[in-house]
């Protein structure tokens, strides 16, 4: 067997290190350059490292192997780890995709699934991820969620359907799931939820599910779903031990509020460039505030 790569290994290093001192990664998707750049400009001025993430559709939308070559020049140009992630993968065939195009990671979303064939999709994308290691020699990270969270970054008027506190994820689950599955890291359904709601409060997280849980694993856990949410929930979750938070929905609406507003005041300009900066503007205050608040 070749001798594994070394950011992959350093990319779990890294979450474990920050879990243990009681600090999350911020994992924050793109669907552009312009995107890109403000996430990685943050992450150096703060000397953090940083997820940057696309879904299947925003996969889809850049090209799968395009967004691993614009993360391998960011990599070139920022002084600071940026790992790209594979996020909510729906199937055998678009996670080989992902890992034969050099993903760091990836997340086998089978959530919607009945339990039994969740587990049996996570399994057989484990078990092609592992072999795929021994062939190659690099290190690819599987996640997996369980608990119906919902699946649009959108802004909803009420909760996704199919979201509900029955759905929440519980240690059994949990201790068994990983076990069988063989997972690197475990996405719980603890009240958080894709989308943000509009006119209405998020639902607050529960952080004393999240506890059960964390006493019977010892795989790094994700908190999927976390726009909207409180700092003071965010904060909560971190000190039970999340050890990566996503945003996707909360960045989008800023990157679309900063461009509609230059539009609006410069109805005549065309050149993407000008109103896309500032939608890296709006964007950058939530990106800045999100990984501060990870970093207490």
């Amino acid at each position: 067997m070749k001798t594994l790569e070394v950011q992959s290994p350093k990319y779990l290093e890294i979450i474990n290190d920050y879990k243990r001192q009681g600090k999350a990664i911020a994992h924050f998707n793109i669907s552009n350059l312009d995107q890109a750049r403000v996430i990685c400009e943050v992450a150096e001025e703060l000397n953090q490292p940083v997820i940057i993430g696309a879904s299947e559709g925003e996969r889809a939308y850049m090209g799968v192997p395009m967004v691993r070559k614009i993360v391998d020049e960011l990599n070139q140009e920022y002084n600071i780890p940026i790992f790209l992630n594979a996020d909510h993968t729906y199937s055998f065939e678009k996670v080989k995709e992902v890992v034969e195009a050099g993903y760091d990671s990836v997340i086998v979303d089978g959530a919607k699934l009945p339990y039994e064939e969740n587990v049996a999709l996570v399994r057989s994308c484990v078990d092609y991820v592992r072999d795929y290691e021994e062939k190659t020699g690099k290190r690819v990270l599987v996640e997996a969620e369980l608990g119906y969270i919902g699946q649009s970054s959108s802004l909803n008027s009420s909760l996704p359907e199919g979201v509900s506190e029955a759905n929440l994820t519980t240690a059994d689950q949990a201790k068994d799931f990983i076990l069988r599955t063989g997972v690197d890291m475990f996405a719980p359904a603890i009240g958080n939820v894709h989308g943000m709601l509009v006119d209405a409060e998020e639902p607050k997280l529960h952080i004393d599910r999240l506890k059960e849980i964390v006493r019977v694993v010892d795989v790094p856990l994700v908190l999927h779903g976390a726009s909207g949410n409180t700092d003071e929930d965010l904060k909560n979750s971190i000190d039970a031990g999340i050890a990566i938070v996503h945003i996707n929905t909360e960045i989008r609406k800023a990157f679309k509020d900063g461009e509609k507003k230059y539009m609006d005041e410069h109805p005549n300009e065309v050149a993407p460039y000008k109103f896309g900066k500032e939608g890296q503007e709006e964007m950058r205050k939530v990106v800045r505030a999100k990984m501060e608040l990870y970093m207490k």
